[in-house]
């Protein structure tokens, strides 16, 4: 949702404190204990989510009663990304944060491919040729990670599917709704797929499924990634009213350097020559995409009357 009258420097704030926030969500993530299973973690980030956004949205009067088709957007959202989150904190149980951050960035190209198939936008050869080598540049990244743990070092690639997946039913409903009341029902309608499937699998002995009584610490950790991931979306949510989406676009890559941070302070993980060199041709490759995008855009408003 864009704003009357951009303001883009405060939105370039909110989006850094985006960036820095998201990270630490997912470090909590990763620093719950492993006895807690995936969809646990997962339960806490939409259940808290859900507890702080929808009171909000009632409070600002902006919880619009959805329609049946947008019940089924909010569904739809709502799955793709719980499948987001659920791939993504797998992977960063069994590799360094800022690995599966890096892989998960070509989530920009799948979303330019997908913008061109279900959309109908545009999508030149030139851009396409960009989103090879960001591809291309990811393989540095999974290669070494593939050797070591297998097809977990692909679990990223699953996030980017699914979130891009995501953005491009967010793009459909973001021009009907405030966007606190669309990550409101997204959270919500992601809680009620994944309480229900923890109930359903308790005491199965399924390990990602199957919940446990969280240790003090893991309460900790639990109620951080609810609260962190709750705080980060309201500021991009902040950000992306405030400022144009090409603006603030090309600064989420300052996200993989708050994963590099988060991850070495609790973790002592650091990326490697090869890593480096994988997030150099995919951080290249989208800021020319997004260089792309943006001409294209400025291509496509009309010429105003002399």
């Amino acid at each position: 949702m864009r704003a009357t009258a951009d303001r883009p420097v405060l939105g370039i704030l909110f989006m850094l404190g985006f960036c820095i926030t998201a990270p630490i969500m997912d470090g909590m993530a990763k620093l719950t204990p492993n006895e807690v299973p995936v969809s646990q973690i997962i339960a806490a980030r939409f259940g808290i989510q859900v507890v702080i956004l929808v009171p909000l949205a009632l409070m600002l009067g902006i919880a619009l009663r959805p329609n049946a088709k947008e019940m089924f957007g909010h569904f739809l959202r709502g799955l793709m990304l719980l499948l987001a989150t659920f791939f993504f904190f797998s992977a960063i149980r069994h590799m360094p944060i800022a690995n599966a951050m890096a892989i998960f960035f070509v989530e920009p190209f799948i979303l330019t491919l997908l913008g061109g198939l279900l959309l109908g936008e545009q999508v030149g050869p030139r851009r396409i040729i960009a989103c090879i080598v960001g591809f291309i540049g990811a393989l540095f990244v999974i290669q070494p990670s593939f050797q070591e743990l297998g097809l977990v070092a692909l679990y990223p690639l699953g996030t980017a599917v699914t979130f891009a997946f995501y953005m491009i039913l967010t793009r459909t409903m973001s021009d009907r709704q405030h966007p606190i009341t669309l990550q409101a029902y997204t959270a919500l309608a992601a809680s009620l797929t994944i309480f229900p499937l923890i109930l359903a699998f308790e005491g199965s002995g399924v390990a990602w499924l199957d919940p446990v009584w969280p240790s003090d610490f893991a309460w900790m950790t639990l109620a951080a990634v609810g609260v962190m991931a709750t705080i980060s979306h309201l500021l991009l949510s902040v950000a992306l009213k405030l400022a144009p989406t090409a603006t603030i676009a090309p600064l989420q890559y300052v996200e993989i350097a708050g994963s590099v941070v988060v991850g070495y302070i609790l973790f002592q993980d650091f990326p490697d020559a090869l890593t480096w060199v994988g997030i150099a041709i995919i951080v290249g490759a989208g800021l020319y995409v997004f260089a792309r995008e943006r001409r294209a855009e400025i291509a496509r408003r009309p010429t105003p009357p002399v």
